[in-house]
């Protein structure tokens, strides 16, 4: 059996504020960007760079009880982990596009790991896993 988790998707507040955001301040690709009439909505993908998996689907809150999760995605604690394979070239790139970074970088038994906050809020870890670590295998 093969199985994947295709996309994950985050409540946004504005599609091209998101969009703006990804693939500007983070270098994600934008993989699609399909308005839906039938739903009055549109379909955004985006994708780290160079990155095969999991894609985010970004997805405007179109409801009152949507907008609370907006920027809180995990109720506080880091809810994406963007995997690189440079951490300081990554991490300096994004300091100076204005990236908040809310926990500085650190070494851990895993890898070199910060944590910074999208457009909304969400903490995300950047994190560069040692090459002996289980999930480095992975993802190559």
């Amino acid at each position: 059996m093969i199985q994947s988790i295709v996309h994950i998707a985050i409540v946004v507040d504005d599609y091209d504020d998101a969009i703006e955001f990804y693939t500007k301040k983070l270098n994600f690709e934008l993989i699609e960007d399909t308005y839906q009439p039938e739903q009055d909505k549109r379909w955004v993908v985006v994708s780290p760079p160079g990155s095969v998996g999991t894609t985010l689907l970004l997805a405007k809150a179109s409801k009152e009880e949507q907008k609370p999760f907006i920027g809180n995605q995990a109720g506080g604690r880091v809810f994406l982990f963007l995997n690189t394979d440079n951490f300081w070239r990554d991490y300096n790139d994004m300091v100076s596009k204005g990236i908040k970074f809310v926990r500085e970088p650190k070494e851990a038994d895993y890898g070199t790991v910060a944590v910074f906050e999208d457009l909304y809020g969400n903490k995300w870890d950047l994190l560069e896993f040692n090459a002996d670590h289980p999930i480095s295998n992975r993802i190559k």
